[in-house]
């Protein structure tokens, strides 16, 4: 069993134009496999936009909207989607707050030799 310390991040507003009143938190970084936290509060939005990859939306608490390549659902606490790439999404609160979980699957990248 090897125990690691990790970076115990601190809450911060997302960084990109579009997004509002949501902070967030990465808690790991590895290859193929990116974690973290996104707290919303009321009336919060993040940009809606692509990714190359897969990301997995857990909402862990609270409950919101979520839309993927044009469809829009509701989201609550215990339920997960999957946001496939290249589709533009977004997640958005209206008089709720959410956390959620995201787990994106970015490529693994080889080395040449």
């Amino acid at each position: 069993m090897e125990l690691e310390p990790f970076v115990r991040a601190e809450w911060g507003p997302l960084p990109y134009e579009g997004c509002r009143n949501v902070e967030g938190k990465v808690l790991l970084v590895r290859a193929g496999l990116v974690l973290a936290l996104l707290r919303f509060g009321e009336h919060a939005t993040i940009h809606e936009h692509p990714a190359p990859f897969p990301i997995d939306v857990f909402c862990l608490e609270g409950n919101g909207n979520v839309s993927l390549g044009g469809e829009t659902s509701t989201i609550a606490a215990g339920q997960r989607v999957r946001w496939t790439p290249d589709l533009p999404h977004r997640l958005w609160t209206d008089a709720s707050t959410m956390i959620t979980l995201m787990v994106e699957h970015p490529p693994v990248r080889h080395r040449e030799a």
